[in-house]
């Protein structure tokens, strides 16, 4: 049986069970298209009407019909985003909040029930079993893009990973890391955002490299840089992937080589490296932070 057997036959036996056909999702009268959207609006802050479609990967038209019915049954309101006016701000009205518990609550009892006849063993590699399914079905979902300065959804999302690499990076590091030009373009570069829901999953770019002749061979090269998965992707492969991506562009820019440097406090960038095919070599920048260099020929 193959994978997308297994994945029909799941759905069939366990969606319709849970409800996710019915017109009436979980009992409470809304699609599921309106309860997802429910859902995804901020609590404390709303939501602009662009960030609800980028988030739910739903057209505007979709999306608009949605916010009509959940506005008739006062459960959002709509109005000027303050940060920018020509923009639509989504918020949850006192009954869209009470909506939304309920909504929770019907979800936890239903699961309850669906695990009550199981052992605390089987429950256990249900869970188990559940979190390795839900994020391998998510990695699959996954988008990467270049980032492009006329999307500002592609930029948002590039600025939140890079923030959040340097903040991880300089809890890891024992002295700290404060990388300079970080908001510089650097002709011939190119970076690449990887998200789900609209947030940043991982984060990655390449830019042209003067690599000392004789390190993984010869010919034009590129450096990867930049390179961070979110840790609660970690281990679904999505690190491969993005270093994969960042090696096809560079081969479809004329690269021949490609190399990197790390420190050893990121055992997990090392590993990755080390499965890529990359080779460990003599240091090839100043980089006060990097203690590790690898290179690999395309």
């Amino acid at each position: 049986m193959t994978v997308v057997d297994t994945l029909r036959r799941f759905n069939r036996t366990y969606t319709q069970r849970v409800g996710v056909l019915e017109e009436s999702h979980l009992g409470t009268g809304r699609t599921l298209g309106a309860s997802r959207l429910l859902y995804e609006v901020d609590g404390d802050t709303g939501s602009t009407v662009g960030e609800l479609r980028d988030l739910l990967g739903l057209d505007s038209g979709y999306v608009a019909r949605l916010l009509r019915a959940l506005e008739s049954d006062g459960l959002v309101a709509t109005e000027p985003d303050p940060a920018d006016r020509r923009r639509r701000r989504v918020v949850l009205t006192a009954a869209g909040r009470a909506a939304r518990a309920d909504l929770d609550q019907r979800s936890e009892d239903l699961a309850a029930r669906l695990v009550a006849p199981l052992t605390p063993r089987q429950q256990a590699r249900l869970d188990d079993a559940l979190a390795t399914a839900e994020l391998l079905v998510r990695a699959a979902t996954v988008e990467l893009r270049e980032v492009d300065p006329a999307d500002p959804a592609s930029v948002r999302a590039a600025r939140e990973a890079l923030d959040r690499y340097v903040a991880e990076v300089a809890d890891r590091l024992s002295g700290g890391f404060a990388p300079s030009g970080l908001d510089a373009v650097e002709p011939g570069s190119t970076w690449v955002v990887a998200t789900s829901d609209g947030r940043p999953a991982a984060y990655g770019g390449i830019r042209p490299l003067d690599l000392p002749a004789g390190v993984a061979g010869d010919g034009p090269a590129v450096e990867v840089k930049r390179m961070w998965v979110d840790p609660a992707w970690r281990g679904a492969g999505l690190g491969g992937r993005m270093l994969r991506h960042l090696e096809e562009l560079a081969r479809s820019r004329g690269a021949e080589r490609v190399a990197l440097d790390t420190n050893s406090a990121l055992d997990e960038a090392v590993a990755l490296y080390e499965r890529a095919g990359y080779a460990r070599v003599e240091r090839y920048n100043d980089n006060a932070d990097a203690e590790l260099f690898f290179a690999k020929r395309l």
